[in-house]
């Protein structure tokens, strides 16, 4: 097998469900024996064999378990994420400045604060994943930001608005990178794409559902003694602390420990991740020497360059549409109403450029051809005059951001080698893109009512220079990197190492074949 082709630019040992479909049983594999095996290689064939035909029905069938086990339950909880560290932007139309007394400028002092807190804490919490287990780690953080959630309906001044904020963003800072990078050592690099797109859809899904589950809640106000806008945050902090508990049983460790998988399966996801080229397939030891690879790498610093010219412009429009809509004049409730659709339209699309981005290995290009929306919608929303044809402008935002997020995460993981260094990576990217949020909390002043043009303006210059300009870049870069690869001009870094030195180069390394070494460097996504 010719692995080069596969990176392009861009509970028990009892058989299977799948060896006893097609009438195939195997004996138990042996305690230890994942754990045993040499350094970079694959664990034993347990389909050695069987036909093509047989084997890729089995690896179909894998690969649906995972989808089944793993997808849905990651989607809900990211939508409970977004859906609570935004649905401060509903509460807002409900009376929350007017009953804590604050000023437009302590609002966006408060929306600011969480991404602080959120950006400090990003870069060191895949390692964190990484050690404590995702199935004691996700839980664990759920808990603290449902809690901190609960807590602040309960808040009577700025400062305690401010102490929640800040902690929550703490709290939440290790579900967005963390997910990113856990599904990216389970699943394939063609595979990835796809899964991360539905996964990050669901912050599209928690805008229009946050938009209705809103209008729904300040139903309440008064119950209680509490407004509209305190029950907001009560109810869903509540929904977040018995999502949290149950999150103990249905998040699962990696594939090397996961409880869910037989001993023959989880030898099939190891040698599936091992095929491609994957460190993922291995049980790395945390070293330094990963966190200043990733710090070294000038891939690291322009996708966050990238990142940050999606991630700033996605909190600005999350964090004020309903705001921006309100200014078009349109009433609080008709409001929230209003902002579900353009919503739906990008959890579409974000879907869609995941499948097209995984069969073609464009990410670049997807992020390109994205990007323009956004860069149409805003210009509208700039110019435009008529509520009609902003509120046209906002569905073309929305389908410009959201898409090019998953993209992006999915495009740096894959030229990402290395348990760790990719851990780290995900999170210096996620990390500095979520900083600019404390950008996006302050661009939408109330004196700008109601065309907003300073924050159009912001957050345009971000999709131009920052999106469309980095993504850019980063295409030409990878074309220029490939190339220097395919003429040998990186042989000399392989030079007198062995090939467990080889295999932990990571995405530097080598393609190595059977035990001979292939005097080729593995090709990057672009």
């Amino acid at each position: 097998m010719d692995f080069k082709d596969k990176r392009d630019s861009d509970s028990g040992g009892s058989p299977s469900d799948d060896e006893k479909r097609i009438g195939l049983e195997r004996p138990a594999v042996e305690a230890g024996a994942l754990e045993t095996r040499g350094h970079g290689q694959p664990p034993p064939d347990p389909d050695a064999g069987l036909s093509e035909e047989e084997k890729a029905k089995i690896d179909r069938r894998l690969l649906w378990k995972l989808d089944l086990r793993l997808i849905p339950w990651l989607c809900l909880l990211y939508l409970i994420s977004f859906l609570d560290r935004t649905n401060i932007g509903n509460a807002s139309l409900f009376g929350l400045k007017e009953s804590l007394h604050i000023t437009g400028g302590q609002y966006n002092a408060a929306l600011s604060i969480f991404f602080v807190s959120y950006s400090l804490a990003e870069p060191l919490t895949n390692v964190l994943l990484k050690r404590l287990r995702p199935s004691v780690f996700i839980p664990a953080i759920m808990l603290a930001w449902g809690l901190c959630m609960t807590v602040m309906g309960l808040v009577h001044d700025f400062q305690g608005l401010m102490a929640t904020r800040f902690f929550l963003g703490l709290a939440e800072a290790g579900l967005f990178p963390g997910i990113n990078y856990y599904l990216s050592c389970w699943y394939r690099r063609d595979e990835f794409g796809i899964r991360a797109a539905i996964f990050f859809s669901a912050a599209a899904v928690s805008g229009s559902f946050g938009g209705l589950l809103a209008a729904a809640i300040q139903n309440m106000d008064g119950v209680g003694n509490k407004r509209g806008w305190a029950w907001i945050f009560i109810l869903e902090g509540i929904a977040t602390v018995l999502v949290g508990i149950a999150s103990f049983w249905m998040v699962f460790d990696f594939p090397d420990e996961a409880t869910f998988l037989s001993d023959v399966d989880r030898q099939r996801v190891l040698r599936r991740l091992k095929a491609d080229q994957q460190s993922s397939a291995e049980h790395e030891e945390f070293r330094m020497s990963y966190f200043w690879a990733s710090v070294k790498d000038w891939k690291t610093w322009l996708y966050a360059v990238i990142y940050m010219g999606c991630d700033g412009p996605l909190y600005a429009f999350s964090l004020f549409l309903p705001t921006i809509i309100n200014g078009l004049g349109y009433e609080s409730t008709t409001a929230q109403l209003l902002s579900v659709p353009p919503y739906a339209a990008a959890a579409l699309l974000t879907v869609a450029i995941g499948y097209i981005a995984d069969r073609t290995h464009q990410r670049g290009l997807c992020n390109l051809g994205v990007s323009v929306f956004g860069v149409v919608g805003f210009a509208m929303l700039l110019s435009a005059q008529s509520p009609g044809v902003q509120y046209a402008g906002t569905f073309l935002a929305a389908l410009g951001i959201y898409p090019c997020i998953a993209n992006t995460i999915t495009w740096a993981s894959n030229n990402t080698e290395g348990v760790y260094k990719r851990g780290v990576t995900l999170g210096f990217v996620i990390g500095w893109g979520n900083l600019n949020g404390v950008v996006s909390s302050n661009i939408y002043r109330q004196v700008d009512r109601p065309l907003y043009r300073i924050g159009h303006g912001v957050v345009f210059s971000y999709l131009v220079l920052f999106l469309l300009g980095g993504s850019g870049l980063q295409y030409l870069l990878l074309k220029k990197e490939n190339a220097k690869r395919r003429a040998g001009k990186l042989d000399h870094m392989m030079a007198g190492k062995s090939e467990k030195e080889i295999e932990a180069m990571g995405d530097v390394r080598y393609v190595t074949l059977t035990h001979s070494i292939c005097m080729e460097t593995l090709k990057m996504r672009y």
